[in-house]
């Protein structure tokens, strides 16, 4: 799974894979609608290899992350991002137990499952690749 090519942009819902790249920007192509869409250099795009989730010890990548789940999943789908509150953090708690309390707040971790799901719908979640 290359996490670098697929990116995050602020006020955006989804996740975008990188088309090319351009001078005022980048063409990219959402992976819920596969319409493709110019992002300029003035949007906050995020690529989802640069993302980490802090932990007690060290921050772990968003690759692990999405591992962890799956091999919870054994494949499947993960938690809905719009379940309550206490379930969401009860499963985080399941997937990543020594995940930061303090610093990851709810709403990174609806992100986290939001991510992992559609990830995983395209069939883009490799467990037996490595960073």
């Amino acid at each position: 799974m290359d996490l670098s090519t697929i990116l995050s942009i602020a006020g955006k819902p989804g996740l975008y894979k990188l088309i090319s790249q351009t001078k005022t920007g980048a063409l990219v192509e959402s992976l819920i609608d596969s319409k493709r869409y110019p992002a300029f250099l003035n949007e906050k795009i995020s690529s989802l290899a640069d993302i980490s989730i802090f932990t007690v010890n060290d921050d772990i990548s968003l690759q692990k992350a999405f591992q962890a789940i799956y091999k919870k999943e054994n494949g499947g789908e993960c938690i809905h991002h719009k379940a309550p509150e206490k379930e969401i953090v009860a499963y985080m708690r399941e997937v990543l137990p020594d995940f930061d309390e303090d610093r990851v707040y709810v709403s990174d971790m609806r992100k986290l499952f939001s991510w992992y799901n559609l990830l995983n719908s395209k069939q883009l979640i490799d467990l037996n690749e490595e960073e």
